[in-house]
């Protein structure tokens, strides 16, 4: 007996489906409409009159109505804005009023007081000449680094020493010899009494700034030093801040300055370690040929986390908050603390207003051509998982050498050895624009304090002062005659190092 099979089911063709009512989408919840007063976050007084906008309009959309309303449309001045419930603590907007105010209790009915803080109330001059070229090292200026006020200047060459430089007068004022190879890293101190060398030789040294006199070396890494940071002004128990000095030996040690004891070493990378942070939390961040990002307790050398995500060698790693905690006590007032206890004070409290409106953030660098913002890695998780990257920025065709947050934290720029410069927002990593004018391999770049401005250090022999509402350049700086390996952007002046030995000063 043949096997039955039951008959096809028949489809329904297209016109009969055709007939079937059409499901009709829930209509979206409608935005609301509020009112909006602006007031000063300094003085109090209102900015304008109260006006009608709706819920959803975006920050930047604040920020230029803000500018509008103090008549500031030429040169319009960023703005951090927030709200301040009767009762709890302020509620930042980060988005907009929908997104950052609405979910925590207010009502569309409310009148919204929004409080608005100008992040950069000064200007600093464009550089555009020339003011000074020093001479006096033997071999090429490997590096370089502005003291926090930008009073000193210190370079460092393969010559085996470094040098200390008066900015005021642009004349030499130290010779620091002491070092049995190329002098890789220099870094300051947040109160600019002390300067750190790192060297080829595999040692740190200590020196006064005032009087160029140096320490016994802090010695027992095997390989050479390739990056300094200094603990945040904030956090230092004693007269001393503690230092931490990444070496090719995939180790970083934490000395005590005061003592120059060892405290402890940071052990776990499988190759060099490139790249070395110290956070304003406490957290020590390194980043390593063995293309890992390591999270470090900075209280006990405790390994917090491990970040992967990078395909090769991670050259370069920066914080939002690098620049609030490189300057420490001092702002653009110009005002000196009477003593090492005003001086914390204030680097605390400039500190906390820096990370009122965005938390520490990191970024990263690699040969692989990426970066990676990544959320907050000293708060405890609340949601979501900390390796994982809040984004992946894409767009350089050659390996990423060095990245650099503004200072204010808004964004980010990258230098790469596809000859551009990027630029990103910091808080979402979403690309901005590229900066193209550099004939080859970009090395360094540093922004000026108040934001508005970047500077480029290329193999090409020249430096680029960039403007950053055309993103084209502002101002080409020519006068290096070979590669430029180095660059510094402290208050209105640059200082520039490279292959031809000589420094630089450029200024308005």
């Amino acid at each position: 007996m043949a096997t039955q099979f039951p008959p096809p089911k028949r489809q329904k063709s297209a016109y009969s489906r055709s007939l079937l009512p059409t499901p009709v989408p829930e209509p979206a919840a409608p935005i609301p409409t509020v009112v909006v007063q602006f007031k000063n976050a300094e003085s109090g007084e209102s900015i304008g009159p109260a006006i009608n906008l709706p819920a959803d309009t975006g920050r930047d959309a604040l920020q230029m109505l803000i500018n509008k309303l103090k008549g500031e449309d030429e040169d319009p001045m960023p703005y951090a804005f927030h709200l301040v419930p009767k009762e709890g603590a302020r509620v930042a907007i980060h988005e907009s009023i929908n997104a950052d105010a609405l979910p925590k209790g207010f009502s569309p009915e409310d009148i919204f007081e929004i409080w608005a803080e100008p992040q950069a109330v000064f200007r600093v001059r464009g550089v555009g000449r020339c003011s000074a070229t020093l001479t006096g090292h033997g071999s090429p200026i490997l590096c370089v680094a502005q003291s926090p006020t930008g009073r000193y200047a210190a370079t460092g060459s393969g010559d085996a020493t470094a040098r200390i430089w008066d900015m005021e007068t642009e004349t030499p004022k130290h010779t620091l010899a002491g070092h049995r190879g190329w002098v890789l890293c220099t870094e300051w101190d947040s109160v600019e009494k002390t300067l750190a060398t790192g060297g080829h030789d595999g040692q740190v040294r200590l020196w006064d700034a005032k009087t160029g006199k140096g320490s016994q070396p802090l010695t027992g890494h095997t390989k050479w030093i390739t990056a300094l940071a200094w603990e945040p002004l904030h956090l230092a128990k004693g007269d001393h801040q503690r230092l931490a000095s990444a070496s090719k030996d995939g180790t970083v040690r934490i000395w005590n300055t005061g003592s120059h004891k060892l405290e402890f070493v940071l052990t776990g990378h499988a190759a060099s370690v490139n790249a070395v942070r110290w956070g304003g939390e406490n957290v020590i961040y390194t980043g390593s040929s063995d293309r890992t990002v390591k999270v470090w307790s900075g209280v006990d050398g405790k390994l917090i986390r491990t970040l992967n995500e990078h395909a090769h060698w991670v050259n370069t790693v920066a914080l939002s908050t690098d620049f609030v905690l490189r300057t420490g006590p001092y702002d653009h007032t110009g005002k000196h603390p009477a003593d090492l206890a005003e001086a914390k004070a204030r680097a605390l409290a400039r500190y906390r207003a820096h990370v009122a409106t965005q938390p520490e953030t990191l970024i990263t660098g690699s040969d692989d051509h990426t970066l990676f913002l990544w959320p907050d890695q000293a708060a405890p998780p609340v949601s979501g998982n900390p390796k994982k990257p809040a984004a992946r920025l894409t767009g350089h065709q050659k390996q990423v050498c060095h990245v650099a947050f503004s200072p204010d934290g808004r964004f980010v720029a990258s230098a790469g050895f596809d000859n551009a410069v990027k630029l990103w927002e910091g808080k979402t990593g979403k690309f901005v624009a590229s900066l193209r004018g550099h004939v080859a391999a970009v090395y360094r770049v540093a922004w000026s304090a108040d934001s508005r401005m970047l500077v480029s250090a290329s193999k090409d022999s020249t430096l680029k002062l960039w403007n950053l509402k055309t993103f084209k350049i502002k101002n080409d700086l020519p006068g290096h005659t070979d590669e430029v390996y180095c660059v510094d952007f402290v208050a209105d002046k640059v200082v520039s190092g490279g292959r031809d030995k000589t420094v630089k000063i450029w200024r308005h």
